[in-house]
């Protein structure tokens, strides 16, 4: 049997494709299926992956490193500064409160305060891979519990960059240690703790003054697959340069991709790499349960699972008190706090290091590597009971979409519907009633099997991608109605659409107020509030029961909506301001009753009959009594 690397990759590949599906298929989490498919493959157990599967472990390491890029991508300064209390607040408390319990810890098992320190700092890192991942499969990341559990993540991913300035301070090389070359490892400590700070002030720049002038150059070619090419260029040269220094890669495409963020190469970016990014962080997890070290855990399982049970009870106490403390609800606490509970990828880089420079033995990083990957085994069983058994308490609803293969379009309409939903259908069968013919995309297999079965033409397929747009006929459609549930995505086409194609009409789908400030903010023209036209004709109906002309509550009805859409472009501008937006919340209601209720009184009794079918029918009785 061949132990070469092609053949590992193979068992590897071939794993995850049994497993993940069978796993989704039961209800659990993708990433378990990748753990548990790693671990049957590995060493202890089937044994197709042997000690040589470590080869596929610094490959599948790059899908952390292209997550980190395209975390740094979605992270403008405007939205760091505007999370900034929830990054310091929630990601600070944290990880200073795991570090200080886990610190003491350590102390009273009568390790060295070194050591103690060192492996604190690691354990109080979360897996960002994940998290994220379990996030994005339950569609709970924009919940309370998703955001926050962002804030937190980004704060460590940041605070990497001070941990491994500190970490050399504590301990230095020995003759025997296994070290990793670099351009600073002969270097005193306190040289390499600046060379920290002086390589990412370093990448900043390169980003800055050379990435981009680099990717203006390349767009000119106009050739997808050259700005492919540039992508991962511009991800593996930052990770080598990283790793050259004896930094970690994933901190630098992090750094990176903030720089990015703000280009108007950010979509480019993300749907160049997000296909590497999802096959090799699904290889990733297969790694790490691969190499889950099950001869130390049999060596000494007292140690270890104190070890476990350890970080997973303080880390879940801190993040709870920290939830607290921030006034989130329960539900979404329990969410936050069980999510985060686990030690992160990060933490593999820094038990590294700490034994580089001596801080830790063969033995004790051997042991600390296991803990590492157990507790990131168990996070999505963590969560799976607290679905099961605790969230049905709170009724919230976690569950994600599968996602399947796209179909291939052969029909190109003017018109364009992205998402046929409840509010996407109700606009597609008005048009094809009146004779308007639309292409449809929708991303829920389900439903769209549903929607076939009705009749109705619809193509599966993610309509944020430029690829599915311009074979749906983009490029030639008059109108792209953007109705896609979340919201997060439905920004995400008309940005690509107003980008891609600008002379593309969009009529944007807002679920409340607060998504068309959003919509507003990326200048989109023509923007519909789902429950404002419903809501006001049910208030209409409610005035006619109580007396009012059907014409006046209509007339009423059509000045609310006109007022109401003139204070949302007041309100847009204050609404990161609490304080400021309540004032001016209450100000527009206070005009618009006034102003609505000076139609009313002013409004002619004679006149203000029009088309009232119930008062036309009483005055033609009354004229012809045979009627």
């Amino acid at each position: 049997m061949s132990t070469g690397f092609l053949f590992q990759a193979l068992v590897f590949m071939g794993a995850s494709i049994v497993l993940v599906p069978i796993a989704k298929k039961i209800g659990l989490s993708s990433v378990l299926g990748y753990l548990v498919a790693g671990i049957l493959i590995g060493p202890f157990v089937l044994g197709f992956v042997g000690e040589n599967g470590q080869d596929i472990m610094h490959a599948s390491e790059f899908g952390v490193v292209m997550m980190l890029f395209l975390i740094g991508l979605e992270l403008n300064p405007r939205k760091f500064w505007e999370m900034r209390k929830a990054i310091l607040g929630l990601g600070g408390l944290q990880v200073a409160g795991t570090t200080v319990l886990l610190f003491i810890s350590f102390l009273l098992m009568k390790w060295q305060w070194e050591m103690a320190l060192a492996v604190a700092l690691a354990f109080s890192m979360s897996s960002t891979a994940i998290v994220l991942q379990t996030l994005k499969e339950k569609n709970i990341s924009r919940t309370i519990a998703g955001e926050a559990s962002f804030s937190v993540l980004l704060f460590q991913d940041i605070a990497v960059i001070p941990i491994l300035a500190l970490l050399p301070l504590l301990g230095t090389p020995h003759a025997g240690a296994e070290t990793h070359a670099s351009l600073f490892s002969e270097q005193p400590a306190w040289i390499q703790a600046i060379s920290v700070f002086v390589v990412v002030g370093l990448i900043l720049l390169i980003g800055k003054f050379l990435v981009v002038p680099f990717l203006r150059f390349v767009s000119k070619s106009q050739m997808r697959e050259l700005f492919v090419a540039a992508a991962l260029f511009i991800v593996v040269g930052v990770a080598a340069l990283m790793q050259a220094v004896g930094l970690s890669p994933a901190l630098g495409t992090f750094l990176a991709g903030m720089v990015l963020a703000n280009t108007e190469f950010r979509h480019e970016l993300e749907s160049d790499i997000e296909p590497f990014k999802g096959l090799l962080l699904g290889l990733f997890f297969v790694s790490v349960g691969a190499t889950i070290d099950f001869d130390q855990i049999m060596g000494d399982p007292a140690t270890i699972a104190l070890l476990v049970v350890l970080v997973l009870v303080f880390k879940f106490i801190v993040l709870i008190i920290t939830g607290k403390l921030f006034k989130m609800s329960s539900d979404q606490n329990l969410i936050f706090s069980f999510g985060l509970s686990q030690v992160g990828e990060f933490a593999f880089v820094l038990l590294s290091f700490s034994s580089q420079i001596n801080l830790l033995d063969a033995v004790w990083n051997a042991k600390l590597m296991a803990v590492v990957a157990i507790t990131m085994a168990s996070t999505p069983l963590v969560l799976l009971l607290n679905e099961k058994l605790i969230e049905p308490y709170f009724g919230v609803k976690t569950k994600g979409d599968e996602q399947e293969e796209s179909d291939t379009i052969d029909t190109q309409h003017k018109v364009i519907i992205a998402g046929f939903g409840h509010f996407g259908s109700t606009v597609g069968r008005f048009l094809r009633a009146n004779g308007i013919k639309a292409t449809i995309l929708d991303n829920d297999s389900d439903r769209v099997d549903l929607l076939r079965r009705m009749g109705f033409e619809v193509y599966f397929g993610d309509a944020t991608r430029v690829d599915l747009l311009e074979a749906a006929g983009a490029s030639e459609a008059a109108i792209l109605i953007a109705a896609i549930d979340p919201p997060e995505l439905n920004h995400l086409l008309v940005e690509t659409a107003k980008k891609k194609y600008p002379n593309l009409r969009i009529f944007a789908r807002a679920r409340n107020r607060y998504d068309a400030y959003e919509l507003m903010d990326m200048h989109v023209e023509h923007i519909y509030r789902e429950t404002l036209d419903t809501a006001v004709r049910l208030g209409v109906d409610a005035m006619v029961k109580l007396g009012f002309r059907k014409y006046t509550a209509t007339r009423q009805a059509q000045k609310f909506i006109q007022y109401d859409e003139q204070s949302l472009e007041k309100l847009s501008k204050n609404r990161h301001n609490v304080k400021e937006y309540a004032l001016s919340v209450r100000e527009q209601v206070q005009w618009q009753e006034q102003i609505l209720q000076n139609d009313l009184f002013l409004a002619k009794e004679e006149t203000d009959i029009s088309w009232d079918s119930e008062h036309l029918r009483q005055v033609v009785t009354q004229n012809d009594p045979k009627k």
